[in-house]
């Protein structure tokens, strides 16, 4: 194999690079834009996406991209992938380095990961790459591998240059209390409430779930919610506040689970404490001890 090379993406790569999803997933990719070379240069172009490459002569060998929208603080560090051929060559790996670099030159405050779960690949490089997790989102996409069952994702959360994201101060309920006391440990705390910005409640649809992102939960959209069709599979997103443990155990009595922390999305501050509800039973085996335990005390919840 000639000299490796990571560079900046260039409209050129747009058919190498959906073939190489194709090679890899065949027709099973979550994101279907990797499927037409048109939109993935009109990503770039608008610049939400912001891609590397690693190639070999002529050969598009791997891939990875920060996505971010316009104005928003965080980017995800999404869309890798790395030819059959050539695993093994850390490539992914030195994509993501490269990338945490480009994120703060693009100003970003912290960048986030999902990682699969089907097997340990990604999610060890996203430990390598500095990244803590902080919650599951589970049945969370169409598997990427042709799997007839969902694929559950870890979330990974990583500050760049100094910025800090701390937790709100609080009496932690005991059923979350040594996740919350580790991520608190890593994240700091502070008195102060997080800003919000945007509508009050969000509601959306995807693939197999429904979305909610909540600033808040009062009696009357409590109710609305035990009363949603039980075959739904339901995600909250809701502003981690004071009211949490209240909010953790009004959500528990209506049949939701909670799974973790994500960050405020935007330029909305704080965190989303997650919740979820219609899961399935299975089994999973994760890199990262935190995330194991979390998902063994969810499926002891659904038993």
């Amino acid at each position: 194999m000639e000299h490796l090379i990571i560079r900046n993406y260039r409209n050129t790569d747009a058919p190498a690079l959906s073939q190489l999803f194709r090679d890899v997933y065949a027709d099973h990719y979550v994101q279907p834009h990797v499927y037409l070379p048109n939109l993935i240069k009109q990503n770039h172009a608008d610049r939400y996406w912001h891609s590397l490459v690693a190639v070999s002569g002529e050969r598009l060998l791997g891939h990875a991209a920060l996505l971010r929208e316009q104005d928003s603080t965080c980017a995800e560090l999404a869309l890798s992938v790395v030819h059959p051929d050539s695993r093994g060559m850390n490539i992914a790996t030195r994509l993501g380095q490269q990338l945490l670099i480009h994120a703060q030159a693009l100003g970003c405050r912290a960048v986030t990961i999902k990682q699969v779960t089907q097997h340990p690949y990604t999610q060890r490089m996203a430990c390598h790459l500095g990244f803590h997790n902080t919650g599951l989102l589970p049945d969370y996409v169409p598997s990427p591998f042709g799997s007839a069952t969902p694929e559950s994702v870890v979330l990974g959360y990583r500050e760049i240059d100094e910025y800090r994201r701390p937790l709100p101060d609080l009496a932690w309920p005991d059923s979350c209390a040594d996740l919350m006391r580790h991520l608190c440990g890593v994240f700091g705390t502070q008195t102060r409430t997080a800003r919000w910005q945007g509508a009050p409640i969000q509601l959306e649809h995807h693939a197999n779930r429904y979305d909610m992102l909540l600033k808040n939960l009062n009696g009357g959209l409590l109710e609305q919610l035990r009363h949603l069709p039980d075959q739904w599979l339901i995600s909250i997103r809701l502003q981690l506040s004071r009211h949490f443990a209240d909010d953790h155990l009004r959500l528990t009595a209506i049949g939701f689970v909670f799974t973790g922390l994500a960050p405020a999305e935007g330029t909305n501050e704080g965190w989303l404490a997650l919740f979820h509800r219609g899961l399935r039973k299975c089994a999973l085996t994760l890199h990262c001890p935190h995330a194991q335990h979390l998902h063994e005390d969810i499926q002891r919840q659904i038993a």
